[in-house]
């Protein structure tokens, strides 16, 4: 049985987080209910959110080759972007509520101590290769919307249509079922008159498929080389069922992805407007500034959320926040950690195959 916390302690907490308090018996948390990961890598390393298996390997093997941080990132997370079985990026991305996938993205690259980024992007499966394009092609950060379409069409990106019959029946079935009063009609399952996807057909996972329950995704990665250069990007095609144009935390710099290259870098995956209220990436970065290890990092800005999360519709009856987000964090060292509110996992490379690990948490699951 995990640890539970008050109200009163998850604050508490949270003023110890934002001193930079986290030893000693000023720490509130500073009990059993922490596990914690305790592997340390070696550089060059790699990590990603739990999705990112391939992702790393392939980082890995452009770091070894001598390749750029940064492009070694962005080809590992274009796996993920291209892949259509993986809903929550680029093409195959579940869509807005109107249907249409949009797209954000992310990248910081170290050495030069600059990055760019795209946001409610259309049609283009790679937008992490578009915020490439803005830090290196501009005198920009972040472009949104057509402006970001039209500027990776003027560098050759084509424009695709990202919808995958897969992702357009999931969206389907949730917006045949978001009531019984307005004139979209779900369809009969075969045989039983019920409303739902027809079994008999391909549909994936479909039929396991919650379609009141709102799907975060998106992929993080970051990476150190062996001169200890450090760059990252995150990619994603945000909330499903999302109000159009609604931006998360993932192409924000400072909340989705912060690098360093004097200190390391930290990224996020998970409910984005939890970490944007606070740039929870800056602010992991600045506490391995002043010495903490990546993952003590992860567990701070982690406690930070839980200790600023007040709405009564994000908590649960014990207090503690009812929604997923996750912090990945390495330092220029090559040492590294994850965090969670509960527990989960991910994807680590330090030169062999990738591998998961269990990320830091708050709290057991049953809590």
């Amino acid at each position: 049985m995990g640890f539970r916390w008050s109200r009163r302690g998850i604050l508490q907490a949270g003023a110890a987080a934002s001193l930079g308090v986290f030893g000693g018996k000023k720490h509130a948390l500073a009990s059993p209910a922490f596990h914690t990961n305790r592997s340390q890598g070696t550089r060059p390393l790699v990590i990603s959110s739990g999705n990112g298996l391939e992702a790393c390997a392939k980082a890995m093997e452009m770091l070894q080759a001598g390749e750029d941080t940064l492009d070694a990132v962005i080809a590992g997370v274009n796996i993920v972007e291209e892949d259509p079985n993986d809903m929550s990026v680029g093409y195959g991305g579940l869509p807005n509520e109107s249907g249409t996938v949009q797209l954000d993205s992310s990248v910081m690259h170290g050495p030069t101590r600059n990055g760019g980024a795209v946001a409610s992007i259309e049609g283009i499966k790679n937008p992490s290769k578009v915020a490439k394009v803005v830090m290196e092609r501009t005198d920009h950060v972040l472009i949104v919307g057509q402006g970001a379409q039209d500027l990776a069409k003027a560098h050759g990106f084509q424009v695709e249509n990202l919808l995958t019959n897969r992702a357009r029946e999931r969206w389907l079935e949730w917006r045949e079922n978001m009531s019984d009063r307005d004139d979209w009609l779900p369809a009969q399952r075969v045989g039983d008159g019920r409303g739902g996807l027809d079994p008999t057909a391909d549909h994936g996972a479909v039929d396991e498929f919650d379609p009141f329950f709102r799907y975060h995704g998106t992929i993080n990665c970051n990476c150190v080389n062996a001169d200890g250069d450090i760059s990252g990007v995150t990619t994603t095609s945000g909330l499903s069922w999302k109000i159009p144009g609604r931006v998360g935390d993932s192409p924000i710099l400072g909340a989705g992805l912060y690098v360093d290259n004097d200190v390391g870098a930290a990224g996020s995956t998970g409910r984005g407007e939890a970490n944007l209220l606070d740039c929870c990436s800056f602010l992991a970065v600045e506490f391995m500034r002043q010495g903490m290890h990546p993952k003590d990092a992860c567990l701070a800005v982690m406690r930070r959320v839980a200790a600023k999360t007040v709405d009564a519709r994000l908590l649960r009856e014990d207090g503690t926040p009812n929604f997923s987000l996750n912090f990945y964090a390495l330092n220029k060292a090559g040492e590294y950690g994850g965090a969670n509110f509960r527990p989960s996992r991910f994807v680590v490379n330090d030169g062999g195959e990738s591998r998961r690990e269990d990320s830091a948490y708050l709290w057991e699951r049953d809590q």
